[in-house]
């Protein structure tokens, strides 16, 4: 038909089983949604750096491409077609980077924790890619800069069978090395996961006396996690904007980037595993584990106070000059902590959340939400859900 123009074929080959990725997608569908489109074929791609049978054989335009290995970058190379790289600036040959800025995700980390007055610090590596270690090594670096030292704890081993109980052993072995309260940067949500269990088989209480912040913030992974996992959110939509953005010029003709284009982080989702101040007295983080452990139990500061054997006064004492709060204020905001959990992720009756967080009675607990919030659970629910699903659709614009 006249006045029409054959659309461009652009293959896109991400991995679309986490969060990041997926947010890439949806950056590139804006781009599209805003310009030209595009006749897009999305294939089928896995971390396992296998080349698709049908890439030798396609006859396209472009290219956004997550390469996973130097055999896979060859196969790019010989399709002939302008591309953007994904994952890793190793395997570019010649196509222009778009990314995530992992040095800024050290950076980002480490002020998390300096903020809320941690003073010692670790690392946990994943080895083999460049960008796991550019995260971990500015973490280090910026924390240098204002006196502090990072240890290295253990990660899984490479090329060699992976004996997972035996990792974690010798990760539950570093942890009781290192000085309390300790804050932890992993390199992936997955090293989080792995070290948020060594601090269960350990017996650390998280975050009073380890806290965790992972990244890329993959939330099935850091949902899944116990106690949920703090995470740095990649900016993926703002990436897959600009990759697509770059790639249609590529394919009108016009010039590389000057350089790879690194995208900042948005910031740290922080959830469980990070969200409190550090608590340098144990007596403290051991009581504020147990009332965080025993909220359904209808624990009390009394009980809590017998199984450390100690004083209530001395309780009180020691946890107003660490938190600058007792024990009954930190069991009612602990309490209320999980009531919002509770509201926000859960269909739970509010005689049912009362019921599980130690609460007598439904009347009580909207008593004390109102005083707190100034609204009902219910509404808080509505406005919670309500946030998720803008922030679903417009996140990052």
């Amino acid at each position: 038909m006249s006045g029409t123009t054959t659309p461009r074929r652009v293959a896109i080959l991400v991995e679309t089983g986490r969060s990041y990725p997926r947010a890439i997608l949806r950056g590139v569908r804006r781009y599209l949604a805003e310009h030209r489109p595009w006749a897009t074929y999305l294939g089928r791609h896995t971390s396992d750096g296998e080349i698709p049978a049908w890439l030798s054989g396609w006859c396209g335009d472009g290219l956004l491409v997550q390469c996973f290995s130097g055999e896979m970058a060859d196969a790019l190379d010989r399709v002939g077609v302008p591309g953007v790289e994904l994952r890793s600036r190793r395997h570019c040959r010649g196509r222009p980077f778009v990314g995530c800025d992992n040095r800024e995700v050290g950076t980002l980390v480490a002020r998390h924790f300096l903020e809320r007055g941690y003073r010692h610090f670790a690392a946990l590596p994943v080895p083999g890619e460049d960008f796991f270690l550019e995260r971990t090594s500015n973490f280090a670096a910026r924390l240098r800069t204002s006196g502090h030292g990072c240890e290295e704890l253990p990660h899984l081993p490479v090329g060699v069978p992976i004996d997972y109980e035996r990792y974690q052993h010798g990760l539950v072995a570093a942890l009781s090395e290192l000085p309390k309260p300790l804050a932890v940067l992993a390199a992936n949500d997955q090293a989080g996961v792995h070290l948020l269990d060594a601090c269960r088989r350990g017996g650390y209480a998280v975050p009073e006396e380890i806290a965790v912040v992972g990244a890329e913030d993959d939330a099935t992974l850091c949902e899944f996690a116990v106690p949920e996992m703090s995470s740095v959110r990649f900016d993926g939509e703002r990436v897959g904007y600009d990759a697509a953005r770059i790639l249609d010029r590529l394919m009108d003709g016009g010039g590389m980037p000057r350089g790879p284009v690194l995208v900042p982080p948005l910031g740290i989702v922080t959830r469980q595993s990070s969200d409190d101040l550090a608590i340098r007295d144990r007596l403290v983080a051991r009581a504020t584990r147990l009332l965080r452990d025993h909220l359904a139990e209808g624990i009390t500061a009394g009980e809590v106070a017998r199984r450390l054997r100690c004083s209530r006064s001395t309780l009180a004492r020691r946890m107003k000059l660490a938190l600058g709060r007792g024990p009954g204020e930190e069991l009612r905001n602990l309490r209320l902590q999980r009531v919002e959990h509770l509201l926000a992720r859960t269909n739970l009756t509010i005689d049912a959340i009362a019921s599980q967080t130690g609460i007598a009675q439904a009347t009580h607990l909207h008593a004390l939400f109102r005083t707190r919030h100034g609204i009902t659970p219910g509404e808080y629910r509505r406005r919670h859900r309500s946030d998720d699903q803008d922030r679903l659709q417009s996140s990052a614009r």
